[in-house]
């Protein structure tokens, strides 16, 4: 045997090793795998033993899952508490070494016991730490990174008792609805707070596409908000608030949209102060990147909060491109918003359905597609108006209150000359986020919410409608600090080392 080839062998001897301690480590699940196979052997194949099959085979590998997961997480401190550091410094607080203790921990695989030392606060009153969680990234000391985020993705769209039972079922995991929450509750805190971040990124991405498309029109940036109903735990229904950041292409077509959403509060001061932040940075960071302005749109109904904030904020905002200039933006009326007034007034003249769906159908196309449309469409209803019998008085007050509607807001109703611009003219999207961020999750029947748990989905459900769900997971992993050695152990020499971290 020559040289080249013992070295060979030696250097294989740790593999070998870490894989023998695989095998005993497992060996009863490769019994259990083993007879599993044999007895679908033995018989010819049906449905009916397929399915066992299957199933038997998942659930052995899943425990073998489990136990090589345990087995590792337990391996990254060490097994002798004097080789365990005496002091660590987390979060600007210093801590010292206790024994050890067991907490069950969920995993894609099941649940695992994990032993882990305690490191107690040097100064009074601040809580203890357990280094060994820190560093594997337990959420509220209960789930796995990989657990908490498929827990948070299932909140997402399920009711606490579903997900409870795809815990069981998926992952063989057993919790009460106050261990879900905490998990889902400590998940968003850290995922939120990278939300603006990962949106950022999303719409600038959107706006390198917009430009980089083919037509004449420069593209769209278009902001939008509304108001939506929310079943309050013991006090009714309160206005909560969503809002969306677009980008439309040179053609108008819409790329991709930014969702933000709140729970009802006076004033909806917390919504406004997200979206002025997110298109703020947008446009200074566009701006900064050399690339030119977007047209710039807010396509709204004309209720209180979006008229204010048109008003008060968009307006008053700096343009990056011209120092001491305000950005121009575009106020649209939303089309649909203003054909519910115009069908008011078809009632309130009409009366009968078949005259009030004949004149509506052209006076809309009238509105949407001529020169000065509203000017010929006001033309028509009074014209119509002097002409008809006196309304009564019932049918007076509608007719009014749609009408001046109509007048106050023509101004934001050139739907023909928007189309020809390629400019939105609908706030559809914004009308379906009333939908998607709050409808399809927080109305569902009997619902009622506190406002810390609709806002706990609320925070998660924008990520994932956004697309930048994995964008912000992945920073919030990255942010999470690592507890640092401040005196060794006995045998150690290096005060600025980092605690092993687990693979």
């Amino acid at each position: 045997m020559n040289n080249s080839t013992v070295t060979a062998l030696l250097s294989a001897i740790p593999e070998l090793q870490h894989l023998l301690e695989i095998v005993i480590l497992l060996a009863p699940q490769l019994e259990k795998l083993v007879s599993v196979r044999q007895t679908f052997r033995q018989q010819p194949p049906t449905p009916e033993r397929t399915y066992t099959f299957e199933n038997n085979m998942a659930a052995i590998l899943r425990e073998a899952g489990r136990l090589l997961v345990e087995d590792e997480y337990n391996r990254v401190e060490p097994e002798c508490r004097d080789d365990c550091p005496l002091r660590l410094r987390f979060a600007g607080e210093e801590y010292r070494r206790r024994p050890k203790s067991r907490n069950q921990i969920g995993t894609l695989f099941g649940e695992i016991e994990l032993h882990r030392y305690l490191y107690e606060a040097v100064e009074a009153g601040v809580p203890a730490i357990f280094p060994l969680e820190i560093q594997l990234g337990v959420e509220a000391g209960l789930a796995t990174p990989a657990l908490a985020e498929r827990v948070g993705l299932w909140s997402v769209d399920h009711e606490q008792e579903e997900v409870r039972k795809l815990l069981l079922h998926e992952h063989n995991v057993s919790w009460s609805i106050t261990s879900l929450r905490k998990v889902t509750t400590s998940l968003r805190d850290g995922v939120a707070s990278f939300r603006e971040e990962a949106q950022l990124a999303r719409v600038l991405e959107l706006l390198e596409k917009a430009f980089a498309s083919k037509g004449k029109h420069r593209p769209v940036l278009a902001a939008g908000r509304d108001g939506v109903h929310v079943p309050i735990r013991k006090d009714g229904y309160h206005e909560g608030a969503t809002a969306t950041v677009s980008v439309h292409d040179r053609h108008g077509k819409r790329l991709g949209t930014v969702y933000l959403g709140q729970m009802p509060e006076p004033g909806q001061g917390t919504l406004s102060a997200q979206l002025t932040s997110l298109l703020t940075k947008v446009l200074t960071q566009w701006h900064a990147r050399g690339r030119p302005a977007p047209r710039l749109a807010y396509i709204t109904d004309g209720g209180n909060h979006p008229k204010e904030y048109y008003k008060q904020v968009l307006r008053t905002m700096d343009d990056p491109w011209h120092p001491g200039q305000k950005l121009a933006w575009q106020w649209v009326l939303d089309f649909w918003h203003a054909c519910g007034y115009l069908h008011k007034v078809a009632e309130a003249l009409f009366g009968k359905a078949a005259k009030v769906a004949k004149w509506f159908a052209r006076w809309r196309r009238w509105l949407r597609d001529r020169h000065q449309g509203l000017t010929q469409v006001l033309r028509s209803v009074m014209w119509h108006y002097n002409n008809k019998p006196k309304l009564r008085k019932g049918k007076q007050k509608e007719f009014w209150k749609a009408y001046r509607f109509l007048r106050k807001h023509a101004v934001w109703m050139k739907y023909s000359q928007y189309r020809h611009q390629r400019m939105p003219i609908g706030s559809g999207v914004t009308e379906a986020a009333c939908k998607t961020v709050f409808t399809e999750r927080l109305k569902r029947s009997g619902m009622t919410w506190s406002h810390e748990g609709g806002q706990v989905i609320l925070d998660l459900r924008v990520l994932v409608l956004s697309k930048v769900w994995h964008e912000a997971h992945d920073r919030y992993l990255r942010s999470r600090l690592q507890p640092t050695i401040v005196k060794p152990a006995s045998q150690q020499v290096n005060r600025k080392q980092i605690l092993k971290k687990a693979a």
